[in-house]
């Protein structure tokens, strides 16, 4: 005989249940597998910018929101981090970007929670790492505008646009799952590059490593969205 699920079970939270779909299925020793990403992707696609602590407008003025339209600055908002993934909102004014950049050796799935944003993302033909600098020849996969809502996108290792960028249209969020997360440690450094269009193939582009740029201010916020009840394991750095 099957118990009937406590309140607690029934009233669980989307972020909580992205949370726990994370913490079943990603690991740094062995990717997800199609049906694993479409469970994840579901599970991403449930949540809502009020599930996260977010309010686009906040006409009430609440102070246990944040109003999205009123930030002013590039900000992070941190869910959880451990060795296996991690979960974060990017919330960004009109106008803003963050700059092409990658994600090595990762899975990563990202929803809109809210506004307009131009993604331009591509992946690697050829690269050549020197230890100094990663410079190489890559094949444009996206470059388009996109608008919430829309479904989730998953970029993987060596495809789906492993190297993006986004510029707002309008303010927008973007709830991020990284799996594993960035490391210096275990060589995952975030590195960002500058794109080299070449006119005779058209599609195609140069791209050269470079240091963060300067003007590239991310500022952090709390989370205020439901407690999120984390595995208790070794592996948590949250």
């Amino acid at each position: 005989m099957v118990a009937n699920p406590t309140a607690a079970q029934m009233e669980k939270s989307r972020i909580q249940m992205l949370y726990d779909a994370c913490h079943a299925v990603l690991s740094p020793k062995e990717r997800p597998t199609l049906q694993q990403i479409q469970w994840l992707k579901t599970n991403l696609d449930k949540v809502e910018a009020a599930d996260v602590g977010i309010d686009e407008f906040n006409l009430h003025g609440s102070p246990k929101l944040i109003c999205g339209r009123g930030i002013s600055e590039i900000t992070y908002i941190h869910l959880h981090e451990c060795n296996n993934f991690s979960i974060g909102i990017f919330c960004l004014p009109a106008g803003r970007a963050l700059p092409l950049h990658d994600h090595p050796e990762m899975t990563v799935l990202s929803k809109i929670l809210y506004g307009s944003v131009h993604v331009k993302a591509y992946d690697w033909i050829k690269v050549h790492n020197s230890g100094r600098q990663i410079k190489g020849v890559a094949r444009a996969v996206i470059d388009g505008i996109f608008k919430a809502p829309c479904d989730p996108s998953v970029l993987f290792p060596r495809s789906g646009g492993n190297i993006h960028s986004f510029t707002a249209l309008t303010p927008c969020a973007i709830l991020d799952v990284l799996s594993p997360p960035y490391s210096e440690e275990f060589g995952r450094p975030s590195t960002y590059f500058t794109d080299f269009p070449i006119p005779s193939f058209p599609g195609y582009a140069m791209l050269e490593g470079k240091d963060q740029p300067e003007d590239l201010v991310v500022k952090g916020a709390p989370y205020l969205g439901p407690p999120l009840e984390f595995e208790t394991n070794l592996e948590s750095l949250s």
